[in-house]
């Protein structure tokens, strides 16, 4: 349609321009009508600048797999598209958002390249200020990110050392008191076998000592009253048959799971001169072998929570690929179990049917971070005691992870500013306000998913949903920023 001057400088983005400079834009621009439907879409090459004559219009973003309205309105001279196309290619241009029309409309089409050129050379001075602008405050939200994350893994450190920091420390002292068990054990040995104790007899009491051990790992899981009433049993056993300290050894006997017929057979394989070194001899063998254990499950818990680091970490896996968000919950959970403490209760709820859903599992766990450490702080900023519940769930075609805690809530005047970055409500110097911004981006825009809040004073809910099965045109991981 024809281009006239004077219709596109009265429209409020143009009315200051000279006529030259009306004159370029129509020449190098044009005047196009569109039917009602799509004008262009997210994501696709960012070639034109529209500014609207007459009409109406509808913005739209991609959320999950829907279009959301971001705006509609009729003002003459709104404008949209290749709007950073000044930038030039130091940015991707591409459209980020989607326009269409709901009946006929008439727009100024400026070529992406034109608008660029005349942006530089009529106002260079705005040009430079917008890229400032634009850049610095990118170069913002990455270094705030940076300590976010920086802030993220010192508390992770924090709960991993207390974490493994326990089991080290028992393995440790385990193993003193084991060299010191064996020390005596060997010394009993030389004691027993320097007597006048027949060969048949030591052999007897070296397959007592195999039988003991082999009990020792097979000890029952005995109630408080069960061990104290077996206590006083062998106790009272020990007595009756000259053993000196009968009390201090029962405790030990029992948690071996040894009982009254076990001391019956050692008292008929030896002399009644010999019964008080042999069960001497072998509390020693028992107490090496719980030691024993103790280091086993020390070292074991050590093994799981290095596990659990690199299950959260991702070192050892491909950034884009098929997981259990069970685990990747769990190892969250005991990374942060130093900062949940013991105030707050951790409850699972936990749909095990689920299937395994494509994700990048590193960035998940992310936002695992991000939620679990806001609903400790509503908890802690609540006297530091409450519930924090994680929930599974199938929904429709999508898994939920929900994560619900007793704190305050979330007021609903800033209800819809949680997610915008730099927002927090937390003490200066505590949140950067980009926790919920990252999720948001991570869920909504690596995922294809949904991120939302339910609240009410004590009971608050974020929800995570994500698809179930993987985007036809996911071969490659996505850039975590949004396209400018």
């Amino acid at each position: 349609m024809p281009c006239d001057p004077r219709e596109i400088s009265s429209l409020f983005l143009f009315e200051k321009l000279s006529p030259q400079q009306l004159g370029r834009l129509c020449a190098e621009g044009r005047v196009e009508l569109f039917e009602p439907g799509p004008v262009y879409a997210e994501g696709e090459p960012a070639t034109c600048f529209y500014v609207m004559i007459e009409g109406t219009v509808v913005l739209s973003r991609r959320v999950g797999g829907d279009d959301v309205e971001v705006t509609r309105t009729s003002q003459r001279g709104v404008y949209a598209g290749a709007m950073q196309a000044y930038l030039g290619d130091r940015v991707r241009q591409v459209y980020t958002n989607s326009m269409r029309v709901t009946e006929p409309s008439r727009f100024f089409v400026l070529p992406a390249d034109t608008f660029a050129s005349v942006m530089r050379e009529w106002f260079p001075m705005a040009a430079h200020l917008l890229e400032g602008l634009f850049f610095g405050s990118k170069n913002s939200q990455r270094m705030i990110g940076q300590r976010e994350r920086l802030l993220a893994l010192g508390s992770l450190s924090a709960g991993l050392t207390h974490e493994l920091n326990n089991p080290a420390a028992a393995a440790v002292r385990a193993t003193e008191a084991l060299r010191e068990r064996v020390a005596k054990m060997r010394h009993k040995l030389s004691v027993i076998s320097a007597g006048p104790y027949p060969r048949e007899v030591l052999a007897h009491l070296i397959e007592i000592q195999e039988r003991t051990a082999e009990r020792v790992g097979k000890a029952p899981a005995l109630s408080p009253l069960e061990a104290a009433d077996r206590e006083d049993a062998v106790t009272d056993w020990l007595d009756d048959h000259g053993i000196p300290d009968g009390w201090r050894l029962a405790p030990t006997f029992v948690q071996a799971g040894l009982d009254l017929d076990w001391l019956d057979q050692v008292a008929a394989a030896v002399d009644e001169s010999v019964l008080p070194g042999a069960v001497g001899w072998l509390n020693y063998t028992v107490e090496t072998e719980l030691l024993m254990d103790e280091i086993a499950d020390a070292t074991t818990r050590i093994s799981h929570l290095v596990d659990a680091a690199k299950q959260y970490s991702q070192l050892d896996r491909a950034p884009y690929r098929i997981v259990d968000v069970h685990e990747l919950l769990d190892s969250t959970l005991l990374m942060l179990s130093g900062k949940i403490g013991r105030r707050i209760k951790v409850v699972k709820e936990y749909d095990r049917d689920l299937p395994p859903v494509p994700a990048y599992p590193a960035e998940l766990n992310q936002v695992w971070t991000n939620l679990i450490d806001n609903a400790v702080s509503a908890i802690d900023s609540a006297g530091g005691e409450g519930t924090l519940t994680v929930r599974t769930a199938r929904d429709h075609d999508r898994l939920l992870v929900e994560f619900r805690d007793t704190g305050p809530g979330v007021a609903p005047e800033i209800r819809d500013r949680i997610f915008d970055p730099f927002f927090t409500t937390k003490p200066v110097g505590e949140g950067t306000g980009l926790g919920l911004d990252i999720s948001w981006r991570i869920v909504v825009n690596k995922h294809h998913g949904t991120l939302q809040v339910d609240s009410v004073p004590g009971d608050t809910r974020f929800q995570v949903l994500l698809p179930l099965t993987a985007a036809e045109d996911e071969t490659t991981p996505e850039p975590l920023e949004e396209p400018a």
